[in-house]
């Protein structure tokens, strides 16, 4: 498995997103994901499944050590102290002490973002976990987070798939020495229906799926987290490592990207996102 490394974070290169997974489905695709070999886990508190998630890891009889596990804080707990609580009840549910990587889940201005990231920081001081990062997060407010924290950040966490630019994070991430994780990697399905990924799909008897994962994991410092609700999709999805798109391969992907291509955009939550 490749890994992207940041300020010192060892991120697995394709993880298991478990975003509208719950209950006893979360807990059976968790334990698939990691007996199929992933070794990076995304959840949230918003998820409502950080229980499942945790049982899924003690169950799997993989050792905690091999496992990164990211969750994300919901913005109505940013405020100094509230946070730390909210981390400290996700780490109850989840049933460890510590998660390897903590994002704040979306940009709240009604929060100053210096006291969101210093509370940040401290849960991190305290041990609560080892990294820390935001997602959501366009350039510009990327940048002000990177330079109010203390502790680097890294990753911001972006829908991110062939059907959305995402030229200035990326290059944002990049300048700053951090990941970038694509959620919504197959654009809920779109791929499916694309020509010039089919194209590419059938050159190298792949699905149009494995194609758009690896034209993300392929390129410098992203990250992938597809989301499966089925073992032998999840399975599909993680056999992308035996095979490369071509320089032209990956360019007639990248083509395919727009500004207007984004499908999460969430009323009142979404920030002003960049133009690219």
């Amino acid at each position: 498995m490749h890994n992207v490394e940041a300020h010192g974070a060892r991120i697995p290169a394709l993880g298991f997103g478990t975003w509208e997974l719950r209950d006893g489905l979360a807990v059976r695709l968790v334990e698939a994901a990691l007996a199929i070999g992933y070794r990076h886990i995304d959840t949230a508190q918003m998820y409502e499944n950080e229980r499942e998630v945790g049982t899924a890891i003690r169950t799997s009889g993989i050792d905690r050590a091999e496992i990164f596990l990211t969750t994300k804080v919901w913005p109505d707990r940013f405020r100094q102290g509230d946070l730390q609580r909210s981390v400290e009840e996700s780490l109850q549910r989840l049933g460890l002490e510590a998660v390897d990587l903590l994002l704040l889940h979306w940009p709240n201005p009604a929060v100053p973002l210096a006291e969101t990231i210093d509370a940040l920081n401290d849960a991190r001081a305290r041990g609560m976990t080892r990294h820390i990062g935001v997602s959501n997060f366009p350039s510009r407010l990327m940048e002000e987070a990177i330079r109010l924290s203390a502790a680097p950040l890294v990753t911001n966490q972006v829908e991110y798939h062939p059907f959305l630019t995402q030229k200035r994070v990326l290059a944002a991430c990049r300048g700053a020495g951090m990941a970038l994780t694509a959620y919504c990697p197959l654009a809920r399905g779109r791929v499916f229906g694309d020509p010039v990924i089919a194209r590419i799909a059938a050159r190298h008897r792949k699905s149009p799926a494995q194609i758009a994962l690896r034209w993300l994991v392929q390129q410098e410092g992203v990250v992938a987290i597809p989301r499966s609700s089925k073992p032998e999709h999840a399975r599909a999805n993680f056999e992308i490592w035996d095979f490369a798109l071509a320089v032209e391969e990956m360019r007639a992907i990248s083509a395919l990207g727009s500004p207007s291509g984004r499908i999460v955009d969430i009323a009142g939550l979404a920030p002003e996102w960049d133009p690219d």
